[in-house]
């Protein structure tokens, strides 16, 4: 079963990644499919989302880390607008 991780970002964590560097991705409240050919790491910025997958769901929200695994199709129900740094692979 995939699994979806979700943690506080500390600031001693998003230093260690280098996550302010990475590129930002920006999308208004709305829901869809997706499907990850690779892991993604992004630091949520703003904004809160729900994704569900076969075995469950995570909700996540400003100030939290998430890892996506290499592989998850997923649906993304953006409940406020979500602005986020992101790293593929």
């Amino acid at each position: 079963m995939m699994k979806v991780t979700v943690e506080k970002a500390a600031e001693e964590k998003v230093k260690g990644l280098g996550a302010k560097s990475w590129p930002i991705w920006t999308c208004e409240a709305g829901e869809f499919d997706w499907h990850y050919d690779e892991k993604e790491t992004c630091l949520i910025l703003e904004g809160e989302v729900e994704v569900s997958f076969e075995g469950g769901n995570v909700r996540f929200q400003k100030g939290d880390i998430v890892v996506f695994p290499e592989g998850l199709s997923c649906r993304w129900k953006v409940l406020r607008a979500v602005k986020k740094h992101y790293k593929f692979g």
